[in-house]
């Protein structure tokens, strides 16, 4: 029975941590290809989604993204 268990969170650990970084790579694409080079806005976006990596690629999606969205429509 604790085989099973251990083996069960194994494999969501592993789901969930393919499911961060596929979120990291599309926030990572996303701001490089769509956010506006005005000012240093996309360097630093990319550097916090390089260096926070799941969190902040999380921060990207839930703060930036809408907004940029709306102001540029991409």
């Amino acid at each position: 029975m604790g085989l099973l268990v251990g083996l069960v969170l194994t494999v969501i650990g592993f789901f969930l941590s393919v499911l961060a970084f596929v979120l990291w790579i599309w926030m990572l694409i996303d701001c490089l290809k769509n956010e506006p080079s005005v000012g240093n806005d996309k360097i630093i976006w990319a550097l916090v989604i390089i260096f926070l990596n799941g969190i902040g690629a999380l921060i990207y999606y839930l703060v930036r993204r809408p907004e940029r969205i709306k102001q540029t429509g991409q």
